[in-house]
Formats: C-alpha cells, sequence, structure tokens
C-alpha cells in the first residue's frame, strides 16, 4: 500500500465505520509492532510511529551502542554507531528505520489479523457508545429472523433483540416487518452490544405521547406515571404547568385523534389517561374513574386506601377480573381495597355492636369512641392510654379499664369461636341436625356483592391491590 493510500484509508474507514482516527492509527502501529516482532524476534526493541504529515507509518529498531558486540540483535559497535550519529557515545540507543517491505508472508498476516481484530473491537465499541446515550429512547427497526421467540430487529448499524418476554401478548412478525420499540437495555458481551427492546414498557406509552403531543415536549404537561397491561389496557397519568391548558385534552387531542395514534401503535391498547392531582385520595379516584367513589379510608402508615363504592360501580371499579383497580394500584403506588357500600355499613354496624356489647359502656360513650376513630372493640383494644385520655370524659384510670374490658372481650370471643368450631367438626353420634356456624373463612360479603353487580365470578385475589 502507498504510503499516501494509509492515510486516505483510516479517514474513509473512520468516516464509514464511525470509529475514531486515533483508534485506528493505534491498531495500525501494534499490528505493524506485531508482524516487526515475528519477522526479527521478540527481544529485539520496537518503535511504531504514525507521522501525521506525510501519512507514513514509520518503524525503527533501536540497539544499544556497545565496546564488544555481545548480542548482535540488541546491540551496536561504537564505529557503526558513528556511521548513523556522529555524536553518539557508549551507552546510547540509536534507532534504525526498518523498511517495512522487507516484511515476511507470516509477518503481514500477522498485521492483518491484528488490524482485523482491533477494527472489531473498535466497532463495537463506537456501537456501543452510540446507543448507550439511547437508553430510554423509541428506536425503529426492520424485523430480521425470530430466534427461539426473541424477534431479531436490524437497527441499521447493528442488531438489536426483542425478548418473548418484551413482546405484546397476540402480536406477531414477519421478516421484513417495520417495528417500532423501546430501547430498554444496551448490554457489551463478548458478541459485542446488544441493543435490547421492549414493546411492553410502560414507558414505551410515555414515550409514544412524547412524539405525539408537542405538549409534553415542550414540558408544559409532564407524565406523572404510566402502568400497563401490555395489549389489553393502560392507565397513563398527566398534570400541566399553565392552568390554561387541560392536560388530558391535549393528550387525548382533536376528536381523539393524538390518542388514537398510540392506540393503533399499540395495536387496539385500551388507554385510560388521568388527571394526576397531589391529593392522594384524589388522584386514587380518578385513576379508577369511570367508577364513582363514596368515600376513601387512608392508611399512611402502611400505603393503603379503603375505597368505599356504590354497590352498583363495585363491578366497575373492580373491572374485568380486577384489571381496573390493580392498573389503577400501580400506577398510584397505593395498595387499594376496594368494598362496597353495603358491606361497608355491615362492618361498620358489626364493629359498633361490638363497643356496645363491652361492660360499662353506653350509647353516649359508644358514640364518642366511634367518633374518635375507634370502630370496633378489636381497634379499642389496641388503642393506647396516652390516646384514650385525649377524649373528654376519659381520664386515666377509665382508659386502663376500658382497654382491658376491650381486651377480655375479644379473647372470649376468640375462645367462643375456637369452641363453635370444634364441635362443628366433631364427628360423633350425638350429632343434631341444627344447621352448623357458617365457616370461619366464609367467602367475603365483597366478592358476593361484586358477582351480583356484574353477573360473573370474581377473584378474591383482584378485590385487593
Amino acid at each position: 500500500m502507498l504510503i499516501t493510500d494509509i492515510k486516505r484509508v483510516i479517514e474513509q474507514v473512520s468516516r464509514d465505520k464511525g470509529i475514531d482516527r486515533e483508534v485506528l492509527i493505534q491498531a495500525l502501529e501494534e499490528a505493524l509492532r506485531s508482524a516487526a516482532k515475528k519477522k526479527f524476534g521478540s527481544k529485539v526493541e520496537i518503535e511504531v510511529k504514525y507521522n501525521e504529515e506525510t501519512g507514513e507509518i514509520e518503524i525503527f529498531q533501536f540497539k544499544d551502542v556497545v565496546e564488544e558486540i555481545t548480542d548482535p540483535d540488541l546491540q551496536i559497535s561504537l564505529e557503526e554507531g558513528l556511521k548513523l550519529d556522529s555524536e553518539c557515545t557508549i551507552g546510547d540507543s540509536l534507532g534504525t528505520k526498518i523498511d517495512i517491505s522487507n516484511f515476511g508472508r507470516i509477518a503481514a498476516q500477522s498485521a492483518k489479523q491484528v488490524i482485523i481484530q482491533k477494527m472489531k473491537d473498535a466497532e463495537k465499541g463506537a456501537v456501543y457508545s452510540s446507543y448507550i446515550d439511547r437508553k430510554g429512547e423509541i428506536i425503529n427497526g426492520i424485523v430480521q429472523r425470530v430466534d427461539r421467540g426473541d424477534i431479531i430487529v436490524n437497527l441499521g448499524t447493528t442488531e438489536g433483540i426483542l425478548p418473548a418476554r418484551e413482546q405484546v401478548p397476540k402480536e406477531t412478525y414477519r421478516r421484513g416487518d417495520r417495528l417500532r420499540a423501546y430501547i430498554m437495555d444496551v448490554v457489551l458481551d463478548t458478541r459485542g452490544p446488544q441493543v435490547v427492546l421492549s414493546r411492553t414498557h410502560p414507558n414505551f406509552l410515555a414515550n409514544l405521547f412524547k412524539t405525539e403531543v408537542p405538549e409534553i415536549s415542550e414540558g408544559i404537561i409532564s407524565i406523572m406515571g404510566s402502568a400497563r397491561e401490555p395489549g389489553i389496557r393502560a392507565k397513563f397519568a398527566v398534570s400541566s404547568n399553565d392552568s390554561d391548558i387541560d392536560p388530558v385534552g391535549a393528550c387525548v387531542g382533536m376528536k381523539g385523534s393524538r390518542v388514537q395514534n398510540v392506540v393503533q401503535e399499540l395495536r387496539g391498547e385500551k388507554i385510560d389517561i388521568i388527571s394526576w392531582h397531589i391529593d392522594p385520595a384524589k388522584y386514587v379516584c380518578n385513576a379508577l374513574s369511570p367508577a364513582e367513589i363514596s368515600r376513601v379510608i387512608i392508611d399512611e402508615e402502611n400505603r393503603s386506601m379503603e375505597v368505599i363504592v356504590p354497590d352498583e360501580f363495585l363491578s366497575i371499579t373492580i373491572g374485568k377480573h380486577g384489571q381496573n383497580v390493580r392498573l389503577a394500584s400501580k400506577l398510584t403506588k397505593w395498595r387499594l381495597d376496594v368494598i362496597s357500600e353495603s358491606r361497608y355499613n355491615e362492618i361498620m354496624q358489626s364493629g359498633y355492636n361490638s363497643l356496645m356489647s363491652l361492660p360499662g359502656i353506653g350509647v353516649s360513650m359508644a358514640d364518642t369512641l366511634y367518633e374518635k376513630g375507634y370502630f370496633s372493640a378489636e381497634e379499642l383494644g389496641n388503642a393506647t392510654i396516652e390516646d384514650l385520655i385525649q377524649i373528654r370524659g376519659i381520664g386515666e384510670e377509665k382508659a386502663v379499664k376500658l382497654i382491658e374490658t376491650a381486651k377480655n372481650y375479644i379473647a372470649n370471643a376468640g375462645s367462643v369461636d375456637k369452641t363453635t368450631k370444634e364441635v362443628a367438626l366433631d364427628d360423633t353420634p350425638d350429632q343434631t341436625d341444627e344447621p352448623a356456624d357458617e365457616p370461619e373463612h366464609a367467602e367475603p360479603s365483597t366478592i358476593r356483592d361484586a358477582q351480583e353487580a356484574s353477573g360473573e365470578d370474581a377473584d378474591t385475589n383482584d378485590l385487593i391491590v
């Protein structure tokens, strides 16, 4: 290769492959150093340097100037040294230029292998660098092939992989199909950079809205969260920094044009656009729409809410197979327990009756305790003396007595339940034909209410998320 060709090739490869010039020059220098070692032996001191001005790669072999030569490969006589440098002395190290054309076939092949390997490594590094900064973006590609359920996508400069677990159920692709996906991760392994894609990630939905809604890109509307059951339904929460702009309306677009574009990309996935609210209870109510909520009881410590809804809205709130409440829980990051009004009133009445059953508690005291948040004998038994003495008309002595009485009541009630259970399980000839007590783990009324309201079976686990 001509000297001028080296410079031209470096420029062209750097431009076509996206590899830094310095990396290519280092690869050439290392390749020629390896070739020189193959030609002259590993003990020889070799220095390779690329001349930017001439575009020439120069190779020098260094030898020490000595009085008596013992190793011709590493030493040179003073007489020979003076021919190269008239000012050299014993102990100096002189370099002589080596002609590259003198390299043999084996040395040239070694240089070629080093260059190829360095080029591959540099290309992998360049691809990794170009994609690692694009994590979290949406990218377009063409389906190359399907490998054991994983879809291999041609991204242009490299291949991406859409694992089976990140694919939307029921979506099918064939070779040559165009595909949009979310860059979930970029991994550099021995095979090179691997771009891991996803079509199920919640951020894929968020980024699709970014491309469709200019107000999001401009920062006027903020994405506050998203939750998906890929291919079926999603909830998407937004808020606006400008009081004159409705965030939900902006995302829906004129005649639903914006949201429809996102729905088409997700192949029919239903999307609920929710207005975010700083008040957690209001946010949860928005997330459970279109259901109507009667009241919400918040437990900050356990980050859970008890949501009470009218009986006719129970099935809508829960959703098919618990989907609505499950997505609302993922979106708001609150544990939600949905209860119908009739069931809630039943529980409240049962708790009030347990207070009234305690010795020394009349209607007035039961009402007072109820108003202060002690809705049952069990809650009263778990109270502290410090809490109770804050209630008007309750001193320390009375507080101690109330707590003790409530604990005794709970203990006795537990003993009665245990005895009833043992009698029901006793298989003796003296057993009467009287109806047995309802099992301790009877089906919750909430589930029965859901079945009556929706006309279909409800999953117990779907009621509490």
